[in-house]
């Protein structure tokens, strides 16, 4: 049977369509298109016999309030589930967390009303920014979480942080092998997210 939300208008027979919605993070910054996010996902997940696609909606630079001025036709009809990946531009800039949420909190609210459920990834302020800005920062995903009744996976860029041989020169972003690694540790967690997908189109 295959995998598809309420509301989600996949033709019958067809693969599950997710979308990856984020920032560069999820775009791929300065990897060739075959190691980005969203493709890297989507080889595990086929390896492990899952039929599905997954589609690069990331944009470099992107903040919470940009991925939300775009969500409408970046997520296209017939998608059955959204991986959201935002927010990591907004603590950079040392946005309110409270714009951050706000914006997440509509991004969400736009995509529940049109029946398509969402895989929350979590954000981490850096030290740097002060203990006030990173708990309030850091407390925006859980909450949004628990208030929707999401799936959350709690840090996007767990398992390469402060490692260099997992980032660009830039020690920001990914290279392919922390791409690998950030995929590979979130490849559980999506695939329980794909178990409810299911379970909603068996009701």
């Amino acid at each position: 049977m295959t995998a598809v939300a309420p509301g989600a208008r996949a033709a019958p027979g067809g693969p599950v369509k997710l979308v990856a919605l984020g920032d560069s993070l999820t775009a791929g910054y300065k990897l060739p298109a075959d190691a980005a996010f969203p493709t890297v996902l989507e080889r595990l997940l086929k390896a492990r016999g899952a039929d599905v696609t997954v589609a690069n909606a990331g944009v470099s630079g992107d903040t919470a309030t940009g991925g939300l001025d775009r969500v409408d036709w970046s997520v296209p009809d017939g998608t059955a589930g959204v991986i959201l990946e935002l927010g990591a531009n907004d603590m950079l800039r040392g946005t309110d967390p409270k714009v951050t949420e706000g914006a997440l909190s509509a991004i969400i609210e736009r995509l529940k009303a049109r029946g398509i459920p969402v895989l929350l990834a979590g954000m981490q302020a850096a030290p740097n920014l002060g203990p006030d800005y990173k708990a309030r920062f850091d407390a925006i995903y859980p909450a949004l979480a628990e208030r929707y009744g999401l799936t959350l996976y709690p840090f996007f860029l767990d398992g390469i942080i402060g490692d260099r041989a997992q980032h660009l020169d830039d020690m920001i972003h990914p290279n392919r092998q922390g791409v690998e690694t950030i995929a590979s540790r979130m490849l559980p967690t999506v695939e329980g997210f794909l178990g409810g997908l299911r379970q909603g189109a068996s009701r």
